[in-house]
């Protein structure tokens, strides 16, 4: 397009209508009215999504590139061929085996708390629609997953769906700033509202000024009015900085949240909530305090103006003015001789 008047006349409306869609879109809320907008982008692109993610699949690259060296003649580029196959491979396995090891927590977790859930693997990160922290998953409206439901991984919370297509959904990420939930801190059961902070910890905010917080304490999902968007008890994070209240009606702490939000890949909505509150049930086992070190007994002696040696007790166990004699050791029925030597008796004097 040529640089003309109307080229920039036609720029600066398109950014004018551009702006104007994000304002009615944060306006509307949870009811925008681009929202069926966002649906169909959704439907239409999360079949390509999940097509560049089977492409790029390391398994697959790793098929290929075995195939690919039987089709070579010359036994050099074979051995080299096989060679990059095989560290593929090799690197692939680690993969698999650390996703299974994800998996597994997750399946754990999801015992422990009763929860229903799906499974699904992060296939794309971001959103074309906005400006937040999201990820694409790939599993929609055809495996019953719907708006507003939990999304947790085997570590804790990981957000909320936000919108759905057929193949694929969107995942808003409790690290987000547009993000909040419902918290309870373990034990003290003292109540607030975690509000994501992209990069940095949670901020959390109890509704009791006063409430005793201190460093190391677990926080879980509250939960919601008919468990959605959140279901009861799943892990958000540990206290890391408590700020003084001041005084205030409220408190604001910050929680390293238990989820790497940077490094996601398998995680579970939950279709089915769990019949009752699995409280602090799935929160990770604190790890066994160090037993304290028993002090070591000392014994302590003292010496008595005609040498003798007395101990706590109150009973002689020598004297210092006696000297050793190897003679003495025995008496003369050959029993040992039952007062000990002093030098061997008198450890320190304290």
């Amino acid at each position: 397009m040529r640089d003309t008047r109307e080229s920039r006349l036609l720029l600066v409306l398109l950014i004018a209508i551009a702006f104007a869609l994000i304002t009615v879109d944060i306006r509307g809320g949870e009811e925008s009215p681009v929202d069926g907008a966002r649906r169909a982008a959704a439907a239409a692109f999360g079949p390509v999504e999940n097509g560049v993610a089977a492409a790029v699949d390391p398994v697959g690259n790793a098929i290929g590139a075995v195939r690919d060296s039987g089709e070579r003649h010359n036994r050099i580029a074979q051995l080299e061929q096989q060679n990059a196959a095989l560290k593929t491979k090799l690197g692939s396995d680690d993969r698999n085996r650390s996703r299974v090891r994800e998996l597994d927590r997750l399946l754990k977790n999801s015992a422990a708390g009763q929860y229903g859930i799906k499974g699904a693997e992060v296939i794309a990160i971001g959103a074309a629609q906005g400006f937040s922290w999201t990820v694409t998953i790939d599993a929609g409206s055809d495996d019953g997953i719907k708006r507003d439901m939990t999304v947790i991984n085997g570590d804790g919370l990981v957000g909320r769906v936000t919108t759905v297509g057929p193949d694929t959904a969107t995942v808003l990420l409790a690290n987000d700033p547009d993000f909040t939930v419902g918290t309870r801190m373990e034990k003290t059961d003292e109540l607030g509202f975690a509000t994501g902070q992209g990069s940095q910890p949670l901020s959390v905010q109890f509704l009791n000024g006063k409430a005793k917080v201190k460093k190391g304490d677990r926080l879980v999902t509250f939960g919601s009015s008919k468990d959605k968007p959140f279901v009861p008890g799943v892990p958000v994070g540990e206290v890391v900085r408590v700020d003084p209240s001041g005084g205030g009606l409220t408190r604001t702490v910050y929680v390293r949240p238990y989820v790497g939000f940077s490094k996601l890949d398998i995680v579970g909505v939950v279709v089915q909530a769990p019949r009752e509150d699995p409280r602090d049930m799935v929160l990770p086992k604190q790890p066994a305090k160090p037993a304290k070190p028993k002090p070591t007994p000392t014994v302590t002696v003292t010496i008595s103006p005609n040498g003798d040696i007395v101990d706590t007790e109150g009973n002689v166990v020598g004297n210092i003015h006696e000297s050793p004699d190897p003679s003495n050791s025995q008496d003369p029925n050959g029993t040992p001789d039952a007062t000990p030597n002093a030098d061997n008796a008198v450890d320190e004097q304290r």
